[in-house]
């Protein structure tokens, strides 16, 4: 997969709160094409083999539990230099200390319950994406 990619999650609270328009309306503006998308929910055991990596961290039980809470937009996007811009749009990790117009900043309830998951490098980006998508689902 090529460098332009970046895997995306809308998490449960964002979805709860009707704010998947709003959200991929950003993702549009910002100028990234929607590769893959799909509408699911992760039962608990999937949300800790996604999660795996943070097993045995003192949020690991709490993230698998609200991730698994309800449903989730998986998205596979494309841009150049998709990986920073992504992160870029969705802001800090922290709400509090996402700058102006992100979408954490906008639709963030807290620390965890921050609206999206965006990819950190290449490696995990493709992690992430195969853990959702199959190639013939990527177009």
């Amino acid at each position: 997969m090529p460098l332009g990619y970046t895997f995306a999650l809308i998490k449960p609270s964002a979805c709860r709160k009707n704010h998947v328009g709003p959200i991929l309306a950003m993702i549009n503006q910002a100028g990234f094409r929607i590769s893959a998308i799909r509408s699911t929910k992760l039962t608990k055991q999937e949300a800790e083999t996604f999660y795996e990596m943070h097993r045995g961290k003192e949020f690991y039980d709490s993230l698998c539990e609200f991730m698994s809470s309800g449903p989730i937009i998986a998205l596979l996007l494309e841009k150049d230099n998709a990986i920073e811009d992504f992160r870029k749009l969705i802001g800090n990790t922290n709400p509090d200390m996402a700058e102006e117009g992100t979408i954490r900043k906008m639709f963030a309830e807290s620390l965890q319950k921050n609206a999206v998951h965006g990819s950190d490098s290449v490696e995990n980006m493709k992690r992430e994406a195969d853990f959702f998508f199959n190639q013939r689902e990527r177009y």
